[in-house]
């Protein structure tokens, strides 16, 4: 399946920044909302904050709120969204948008590919032997049901189960705004994956197809960790009858043990970069980082759109971070 990504068919362009509210954002996530307004601002477009609250053990309003204000404060204003949820397509929080995830997930029950999946963890990763280099776990289709996929959906059991979706054994393939041409088989890279879990919480693939579809949005720009789950949010495009956004995957921060940044970097979190550096500064670093700039200084959002480019952006799975101010 050669799945072909939006080429800017829309008058204006939507972006949108989507950060979990589970701690105080760190370099790496600004790295994002900075390429991602800057490439929607250069071309007169739209961006959206959306609050990706789906675990409600980790997400606190608190952090919302304040992702908010470090945002405002760098000047990567938004245009829609936000937990106030200016514009036409709120709630703006994932929480907040079960019942329409729910008439996502009936229709895609209406289509004979669902099934209900009774595996715990545990139970997967039984099954893997040897697990895949980067971690992930291929579901081996223990609960999928021997005549499938049917022309009729299953009746929901009263056990207690998660979701799964059944996914066709082909390439599926797309073009990456910084990586190029890609391709995964969906059948051998994951497997049938969630899309409720059993208890209940909705499963990210779905939510974020939704939430996207439904926004407008025309361009999805996010870190290369998310590369792999790509062939699977197309899948979901295709089938729910979605137009399918371009993709820009960037490379990772890192620091100097080549360690991904995480929120448990608490001297790159936004509360200490704040006590140190300037909105400017921030952003200067950010600017050579991705090769914007030729090497750091201190620069604004506005004279960055100018210069903006995804050609310019390094083909690399990971960026190594050092001092800020170098």
């Amino acid at each position: 399946m050669d799945v072909s990504t939006n080429k800017e068919n829309h008058a204006a362009p939507v972006g949108r920044f989507a950060p979990s509210p589970t701690g105080r954002m760190h370099l790496g996530n600004i790295f994002t909302a900075v390429l991602s307004w800057l490439s929607i601002r250069s071309r007169g477009g739209k961006w959206i904050l959306r609050i990706e609250d789906l675990d409600p053990q980790r997400s606190k309003y608190e952090y919302a709120r304040q992702l908010e204000d470090d945002l405002q404060w760098l000047g990567l204003t938004w245009d829609e969204g936000g937990i106030d949820d200016i514009g036409p397509h709120g709630p703006y929080r994932q929480s907040l948008r079960g019942d329409i995830y729910n008439q996502y997930l009936t229709r895609l029950k209406s289509t004979g590919l669902t099934y209900p999946c009774f595996c715990t963890r545990a139970d997967i990763m039984a099954t893997q032997a040897p697990h895949q280099s980067d971690g992930r776990v291929i579901y081996k289709g223990t609960c999928r049901p021997e005549e499938f996929p049917s022309c009729e959906p299953l009746q929901e059991p009263a056990r207690r189960h998660a979701t799964r979706l059944f996914v066709p054994n082909e390439e599926i393939e797309f073009n990456d705004g910084v990586f190029g041409k890609q391709h995964s088989n969906l059948a051998t890279d994951c497997g049938d994956f969630i899309l409720q879990r059993a208890d209940s919480a909705w499963a990210y693939q779905l939510a974020v197809v939704v939430d996207d579809g439904l926004m407008g949005v025309t361009e999805v720009v996010r870190g290369s960790d998310l590369l792999l789950s790509t062939a699977q949010q197309l899948y979901l495009y295709n089938l729910l009858e979605f137009k399918v956004p371009a993709y820009v995957h960037l490379p990772l921060i890192c620091n100097t043990e080549m360690r991904r940044l995480s929120k448990r970097d608490q001297s790159l979190s936004m509360e200490a970069l704040r006590l140190c550096y300037s909105p400017d500064e921030i952003i200067g670093h950010i600017a050579a980082l991705a090769n914007l700039i030729p090497s750091y200084s201190p620069c604004s959002l506005k004279e960055l759109i100018k210069l903006f480019s995804w050609d310019k952006i390094p083909q690399t799975m990971s960026i190594v971070h050092d001092d800020i101010s170098q």
